[in-house]
C-alpha cells in the first residue's frame, strides 16, 4: 500500500545546499516553499514558488509561526526538510508534535543528538571503531591545560547553533599556548565552554579529504556515494568546500553508514572525514544531517536524492543506483582564488586545474536554466572574499573574523 505523493516541500533556511535540493524536488513537480529568518539566497530561485520569513529556529515562537504557516497556506503532508543547524534541531526535538502536520525528513532528537553535537558523535564514532581526532579535555586551569597540549589544536562548537564569530567560522586553530588560552577565553565567553570541542589539528590539503553522501529511510540505507573535498576556501583550513569531486572510496561509504545505522537514521546526511597523513587513518569529523553546500554533486553524477526522497516519501520503491565516479561540483569565482594561490605555492599546476573545470557538471549556484541565484551571488561572494582576503586560514587572523554566508554550510 503506498502513501499519498507529496504535494510539496518545506525547506527551512540553508543556503548553496537548499538550492540544490529546491532544484531537484521542483523536478519532480512539488511545490516548493523556502522560509528562513537568516540568508535570503535560495528564494531568487527559480524552483521556490513561495518564500516566507519566520522568526528562526531560536525564537520562543518558531514552532507556532510554523504551524501557522502550515495551516494558513494548507500545507499539510508537505515534506519538511531543515537545511541549517539550528533548524535541524529544532525540527528533531519537535518532531513528534511537528509530524502531526508533515512529513518530517529526520528522525527525533534521542537518536539525532548523536549526529548533531560533536562530542556525542565522537563519543559514538569510537564506540563503533570509527577513528576520530585526538580530544583535549578541557580543565578550570587553562594554562595547565596548554601545557598537556600538542599544537596545533582546533577548537569547534559541540553545535553550530548561536551566530557568533566562533559559530560562523566553524573553528579556529590555535598553533601555541598563548593563542589557545586566548581563542578558548573568547570562544567561552560567546558560548559556554561546555561547548567546545578542542582536538588535534590534522595536517593534508583537500587530497586527503573524503565525505559520505546519503539518502536514509527509517534507519536503512537507500543511496549513498563518496567524495572528495579536492579544494577548499581558505587553502589550509577550511570554511567551506570549493571543488568537490565523486571518488570510490569504499570505507569511506562503510563508516558512514555504520555510523548512521546506529543512530537509526532518516533522511539526508552527509558525513566529513580526514585521512591522517602520518598514519593513514580515515578520521570522523563532521556529521551534517541536512543538505550540504555541495547537494547537487548527487544529481549530477547520477543520484538525484530529491526524487529518491520524493519516491520514499509516497511508499515507493527506489532502485539502487551508483555515483559516476570523476564528476564535479565547483563553487566557482572562490575556487578560482583557491587555484591561485595553490599555483603560487606549486601545489596545483595550471592544467590540472582546467582539467577539473572540465569534470566540473554543477555550481554551487549558477545554473543556465536557473541563473538568478549565481547573478545575485555573484557580487556577494566578491565583497566576502574582498573583506576576508587570500590568507590560509591556518593563520591566527582568521580564526575571529570569518565572515560566511550561512551557518548552513
Amino acid at each position: 500500500m503506498t502513501s499519498p505523493h507529496p504535494k510539496g516541500a518545506i525547506i527551512l533556511a540553508g543556503s548553496h545546499g537548499a538550492i540544490a535540493l529546491a532544484r531537484s524536488l521542483a523536478g519532480q513537480g512539488l511545490d516548493i516553499w523556502f522560509v528562513t529568518n537568516f540568508t535570503p539566497l535560495p528564494r531568487f530561485s527559480n524552483a521556490v514558488h513561495h518564500w516566507a520569513e519566520w522568526p528562526g529556529a531560536e525564537n520562543p515562537g518558531a514552532i507556532e509561526a510554523l504551524e501557522a504557516l502550515v495551516r494558513k497556506n494548507g500545507l499539510e503532508n508537505y515534506l519538511l526538510i531543515p537545511a541549517a543547524d539550528a533548524d535541524v534541531k529544532l525540527v528533531a526535538q519537535e518532531h513528534a508534535r511537528l509530524s502531526a502536520l508533515l512529513q518530517v525528513m529526520l528522525p527525533d532528537w534521542e537518536q539525532l543528538q548523536w549526529a548533531c553535537d560533536k562530542a556525542l558523535t565522537y563519543q559514538r564514532a569510537a564506540e563503533l571503531g570509527i577513528a576520530v581526532p585526538r580530544i583535549y579535555v578541557v580543565g578550570d586551569d587553562l594554562a595547565a591545560t596548554a601545557a598537556s597540549i600538542e599544537f596545533p589544536v582546533v577548537l569547534k562548537p559541540t553545535m553550530r547553533i548561536a551566530l557568533n564569530r566562533f559559530t560562523r567560522a566553524k573553528a579556529w586553530r590555535a598553533d601555541n599556548a598563548s593563542q589557545f588560552i586566548d581563542l578558548f577565553t573568547q570562544a567561552a565567553q560567546l558560548q559556554g565552554k561546555e561547548h567546545i570541542v578542542v582536538q588535534e589539528y590534522i595536517p593534508g590539503g583537500g587530497e586527503t579529504q573524503f565525505s559520505y553522501a546519503g539518502v536514509w529511510w527509517n534507519g536503512t540505507s537507500r543511496a549513498s556515494f563518496a567524495a572528495r573535498r579536492t579544494r577548499q576556501f581558505p587553502v589550509e583550513f577550511s570554511y567551506t568546500s570549493t571543488f568537490v569531486e565523486t571518488v570510490e572510496q569504499a570505507d569511506v561509504v562503510a563508516k558512514g553508514e555504520a555510523f548512521l545505522a546506529s543512530i537509526n537514521h532518516h533522511g539526508l546526511c552527509e558525513i566529513e572525514f580526514k585521512q591522517d597523513p602520518r598514519t593513514g587513518e580515515l578520521k570522523l569529523l563532521d556529521v551534517n544531517p541536512r543538505p550540504w553546500s555541495w547537494f547537487g554533486l548527487a544529481q549530477a553524477a547520477g543520484m538525484d536524492f530529491g526524487a529518491m526522497l520524493t519516491a520514499l516519501s509516497a511508499g515507493e520503491t527506489v532502485t539502487p543506483t551508483t555515483a559516476r565516479p570523476g564528476v564535479g561540483w565547483m563553487f566557482m569565482l572562490r575556487d578560482f582564488v583557491v587555484a591561485l594561490q595553490l599555483v603560487g605555492m606549486g601545489k596545483l599546476r595550471l592544467g590540472d586545474y582546467l582539467r577539473s573545470i572540465g569534470r566540473t557538471r554543477t555550481f554551487a549556484t549558477f545554473s543556465w536554466r536557473d541563473p538568478k541565484p549565481g547573478l545575485v551571488e555573484l557580487p556577494l561572494t566578491a565583497w566576502r572574499l574582498l573583506k576576508r582576503g587570500s590568507k590560509p586560514s591556518g593563520s591566527r587572523t582568521t580564526a575571529p573574523g570569518a565572515e560566511p554566508s550561512t551557518i548552513s554550510e
